[in-house]
């Protein structure tokens, strides 16, 4: 079993390494890699990743990773 530090990790792995992460790319990798208690269906029926790894996430980066609303992606600022 992973943690969502484990996860957003990763997460900013993968964006200091390709300089974005697609939305659809970084649920697909965690639901196969980590496990599906790290995504949830949110109110709109799309799948979201958990908000304990958002959370991980945004500490870890500690703002310089921007989210791209129009596009669903996450990049390096």
């Amino acid at each position: 079993m992973y943690s969502a530090d484990q996860v957003a990790a990763w997460m900013v792995q993968e964006i200091k390494f390709k300089g974005l992460l697609r939305q659809e790319e970084a649920i697909a990798h965690v639901r196969e890699h980590f496990g599906e208690e790290h995504v949830f269906i949110n109110d709109n029926g799309n799948p979201s990743l958990s908000k304990e790894v958002k959370k991980a996430f945004r500490k870890l980066h500690g703002g310089r990773v921007a989210w791209d609303r129009d596009g669903f992606f996450w990049a390096w600022t």
